[in-house]
């Protein structure tokens, strides 16, 4: 797909072409992407089963309940799919008018983080507001609504960020408040995340290849910056380098991490198998989930989980290009945005457990134990899915009126549901 073509008005003659195509499937109801649903509980399936893995032998020893962790990412599950069917009724219109709102709530959550009393520490970062009987961490849906934020600003003011500097910088300054409140708990692992996302935004929303080229660089010297000025961020670039040079300090999660893939060789030593889970891998029911993956399925297991990702990611962006067709703007940058967050942070998770990248707190997406980071994932496949929802009644209405159908209330009453 070139940037070229990304967002313009279809011409006549692919709107005849558009109206012309017969759906699939008459019943509008039950226009759903199966196959994505399909990966998408497999993804949070295994997630069950490996986090259960990956924590029995560290809650017995810790809280005297070995199946802790598990019932926990169960309900968390459970939530998620719950609210995400809740919202999967929820136009796409509500989202877009109310972008803005969402995003300063967003900022507002952040702020309260770093409130001395209000948020929670762990290991030394305020990222955690306490809500009694589990901690939320603002981020994740920082995240999910900076690109409900962008996608509506694309889809106002595309024009002006493609021509005019004042409408680049904008929302700019807007990502820049919002980044320096995740580096303030400290959190540069989302930050990370919510830059490359939106920066991936305005690039497919036609902005300037010189802007976007600025941008870049002005990004890479911030956080060469940043991690020259901080002693610990220093510390993990260094480890990264030569994690053996110092393997029982600051190198020792990366060899942990290294050992566990060895071990798994081609088809690993079986669920349950792993040895690195036992106390030498640090957090290996959250940041380090995919190396006792990969411990215990071996080489073709993590294979198939990054096989699983690229689906996701791949059929996000044919979503986004399906809506785009038909004119649905705000619909078809929501789906690239979505897509490319979860493709972002799926392979800097991933690429820290094999050691290609530096230590990050980053979750894998759909799996890693945590209610935050699942409820808000549950929420964006919710609307990739509402998306194609309404990317197909819209050709369901078309296809109606191209072939003189009289028009019934069945596609406005789909159009509520």
């Amino acid at each position: 797909m070139s940037r070229a073509m990304a967002f313009r008005k279809p011409s006549a003659e692919e709107v005849v072409t558009i109206k012309s195509k017969t759906p699939h499937i008459s019943d509008v109801k039950l226009l759903n992407d199966h196959w994505l649903l399909f990966v998408i509980f497999m993804l949070l399936g295994i997630g069950i089963v490996m986090v259960s893995s990956s924590s029995l032998e560290i809650a017995a020893r810790k809280l005297d309940q070995p199946f802790y962790y598990l019932v926990r990412q169960m309900i968390y599950v459970g939530i998620g799919v719950a609210v995400a069917a809740a919202l999967l009724r929820v136009p796409l219109t509500f989202w877009e008018k109310r972008g803005s709102y969402l995003l300063m709530f967003a900022v507002l959550l952040l702020i309260l983080v770093l409130v001395p009393g209000v948020g929670r520490e762990v290991n030394g970062s305020l990222r955690w507001l306490p809500l009694g009987i589990a901690n939320f961490q603002p981020s994740e849906l920082a995240k999910l609504f900076v690109i409900v934020y962008m996608a509506g600003y694309l889809v106002r003011h595309g024009d002006a960020m493609q021509t005019a500097l004042g409408g680049f910088v904008r929302p700019m300054v807007v990502l820049t408040l919002i980044c320096a409140l995740l580096l303030a708990e400290p959190d540069l692992g989302a930050a990370a995340v919510i830059l490359a996302t939106a920066m991936a935004m305005m690039f497919l929303g036609g902005v300037r290849f010189s802007q976007f080229l600025v941008l870049i660089v002005l990004m890479v010297l911030v956080m060469a910056a940043l991690t020259v000025s901080s002693p610990y961020r220093l510390e993990r670039i260094t480890a990264f380098m030569d994690p053996w040079a110092d393997p029982f300090n600051s190198g020792f999660q990366l060899t942990q991490a290294l050992i566990a893939f060895g071990r798994g060789e081609w088809f690993g030593v079986g669920l349950g198998g792993s040895v690195q889970k036992l106390f030498y891998l640090p957090e290996a029911h959250t940041d380090f989930l995919f190396a006792v993956i990969s411990e215990e399925f071996g080489f073709m297991g993590g294979l198939t989980i990054i096989a699983l990702f690229s689906f996701i990611v791949v059929r996000a962006f044919m979503i986004g290009r399906f809506a785009e067709k038909v004119g649905l703007r705000f619909a078809s940058y929501l789906a690239y945005g979505i897509g490319v967050w979860i493709g972002i942070q799926a392979f800097i998770n991933i690429g820290v457990n094999m050691g290609v990248l530096p230590t990050k707190g980053l979750t894998l997406p759909f799996m890693s134990y945590g209610g935050s980071s699942i409820l808000v994932m549950c929420i964006a496949i919710a609307l990739l899915l509402r998306v194609d929802y309404e990317r197909r009644l819209v050709e369901y209405d078309n296809h109606k009126k191209a072939v003189g159908h009289k028009k019934t209330g069945a596609a406005k009453g789909a159009a509520k549901w």
